[in-house]
């Protein structure tokens, strides 16, 4: 009789009894494979896939969020790589996919390709991996809460820009941990005043006392880059706590 070892049986393994086996691969193997890079830590960026550049002349009905965005990036990637060890610099870790992580990933190439992570999710629309990765810095998650884990664990700061469901998930997932000290204080900057004070009104839950007044001291709402990437470096430099 031929027998299989429990590990090598892909029909037990994809079964909903190995579910934590999975989930377990997902925090091990990323784990690892970081390691070998030495990538600890990074600049999260998050904000909708479905951003694409302006056309050349277009003044558009918003800011061109997608060149900001590879602008951005690109000053940050120049900084890191100016100013600090290989082994010290700050990574630009995005979702892996288009819109604007694609832009992050194209800005930092200009430098340095391989501070670019990305942590892609598989997804039956909109998700696939942009160019600007190499294959080491590529991650593949199925679980979305594995995904912002290593968000989590590896940002020291965060730019947000104009999203949908998942750039708010990403967004109050991590104001609730940096709120509630389970990660570290760090500079977390939402790009584009037209859409977020139009979109979140983060005074009214202070005046509903539903957050404290310096709660709102956890973000920066900015239309500027160069005010963007001052806040973004200078909140870096040195990191505010060690994690919990």
């Amino acid at each position: 009789m031929q027998t299989t070892k429990a590990y090598k049986n892909n029909e037990f393994l994809m079964s909903e009894e190995a579910r934590t086996v999975r989930i377990l691969c997902e925090y091990l193997e990323p784990q690892r494979r970081l390691a070998q890079q030495n990538i600890r830590r990074a600049v999260a960026f998050f904000g909708s896939a479905r951003s694409e550049p302006h056309t050349e002349g277009e003044a558009g009905p918003t800011p061109d969020y997608y060149s900001i965005a590879v602008d951005m990036a690109e000053r940050l990637a120049h900084w890191t790589c100016e100013t600090h060890r290989p082994n010290d610099r700050y990574y630009l870790v995005t979702g892996g996919g288009p819109g604007i992580m694609q832009a992050v990933h194209e800005g930092a190439a200009r430098v340095h390709a391989g501070l670019n992570v990305g942590l892609n999710i598989s997804l039956p629309f909109e998700q696939h991996l942009n160019d600007h990765l190499t294959a080491q810095n590529a991650f593949e998650f199925h679980y979305f809460f594995m995904r912002k884990f290593w968000f989590m664990n590896l940002a020291r700061g965060a730019v947000v820009f104009p999203g949908g469901f998942g750039t708010f998930d990403e967004l109050f997932e991590l104001l609730t941990l940096v709120q509630t000290g389970k990660a570290p204080l760090m500079p977390v900057v939402l790009f584009g005043s037209e859409f977020w004070n139009e979109a979140l009104d983060f005074q009214a839950l202070a005046r509903r006392g539903l957050i404290s007044e310096e709660d709102l001291e956890l973000f920066r709402i900015c239309d500027d880059i160069d005010v963007a990437v001052s806040h973004m470096v200078s909140g870096l430099e040195p990191e505010a706590r060690p994690r919990r």
